[in-house]
């Protein structure tokens, strides 16, 4: 039996916001506080101004080094996180405007797949227990159902229903994800946020993991922001990229457009570092990998906030920051000397498709 959410009814967004996901001039600072009164002293600009759409059944993947900002709005989308400004439109509500049960409701829509697959499932909590804890949460269906539910999401992500009187230790690392997979399905959500999915895994266990999430993407009519500072796996899973740098977004576009022209000195750096099977091609091909350290996020560089790590940096990277423009009818980067000609002025990149 399957057991589906009410989907809520408060908070319609206005016709302007067509999108499935619309992310708007999103910023998030944590602040810095010091002494004994705890005065605030600066703030860590961890998003800055950071705006996407994403089309319902789509896979998005968020790239960059880790403290770019990628997971910080995975949080703030599922609203584990309140930003300090901007907006986040989801299914036609503005999340940052729902408070108490209109949020909760909302929150079955939307999940979060952690990236370690033990630390975020309970020792002390058979599998059953781990699984069925949303719809006991959330007061859906009896608990027949409940269980029934269970045990055919189970089935679904590859382990049988007999596991549900398991604990997490006497699985692998691999089967353990499918258990965090499992959970997240369990209220029927749109959108699912998996944050680093895979990095916790062995090499061999990956591809399975992402075959299964693009199986069920299908069968469940799944939107997915995937996190993940890996590359080539973001190149396997999602439709559409966009790169992260210090909290800013760099560059947004297709798979393809990225790989084959990216137009941002770090997107292609990042590329150089996804490590090739050829010692030859690897030794040539790190030259034009990343390298120098990440600035602080308490004091970003001025103008583009890459300059210190660029090697076509100039004076106007540091006196200007340079506006995400279009490279191609869905390709947008943020660079003063990019490494491809952008399109002419006038020329608008695809409704709907990115956001700037």
């Amino acid at each position: 039996m399957s057991i589906t959410a009410a989907a809520p009814t408060t908070g319609a967004a206005p016709a302007q916001h067509p999108a499935f996901l619309e992310i708007r001039h999103l910023v998030k600072e944590f602040p810095v506080t010091s002494g004994v009164m705890q005065r605030k002293v600066g703030s860590i600009k961890a998003v800055s101004d950071v705006s996407f759409t994403i089309k319902q059944g789509q896979t998005f993947g968020l790239v960059g080094e880790s403290g770019c900002g990628k997971t910080t709005i995975g949080r703030m989308v599922v609203a584990l996180e309140k930003p300090t400004s901007g907006e986040i439109w989801f299914d036609g509500v503005d999340v940052t405007k729902l408070r108490g049960r209109a949020l909760r409701r909302k929150r079955r829509d939307m999940q979060l797949m952690f990236q370690d697959p033990y630390a975020s499932l309970n020792p002390r909590m058979r599998v059953g227990g781990i699984v069925r804890e949303p719809l006991a949460v959330q007061h859906i269906g009896t608990k027949s159902e409940q269980i029934a539910q269970v045990r055919r999401l189970l089935q679904e992500v590859g382990l049988s229903p007999k596991s549900v009187d398991l604990y997490p230790h006497e699985f692998s690392g691999g089967q353990r994800q499918r258990i965090g997979f499992a959970r997240v399905l369990t209220l029927n959500p749109k959108l699912i946020v998996a944050d680093e999915p895979v990095s916790a895994l062995d090499v061999s266990i990956r591809a399975q993991i992402l075959n299964m999430m693009n199986s069920l993407q299908k069968t469940h009519n799944l939107t997915y922001i995937v996190i993940s500072h890996d590359l080539s796996v973001v190149k396997y899973i999602a439709d559409r990229i966009g790169v992260m740098y210090l909290g800013k977004l760099v560059e947004i576009g297709s798979g393809d457009e990225i790989y084959a022209q990216a137009a941002h000195p770090y997107t292609a750096g990042l590329i150089a570092s996804i490590p090739v099977p050829d010692p030859t091609m690897e030794r040539g091909k790190m030259d034009g990998a990343v390298r120098g350290e990440l600035p602080s996020a308490l004091h970003p560089p001025s103008g583009c906030r890459f300059r210190t790590r660029c090697p076509r940096a100039q004076q106007r990277c540091a006196d200007e920051e340079p506006p995400l423009r279009p490279f191609g009818p869905q390709h947008l980067a943020a660079c003063h000397f990019p490494l491809q000609p952008p399109l002419a002025p006038g020329t608008a990149a695809a409704p709907g498709e990115v956001s700037a």
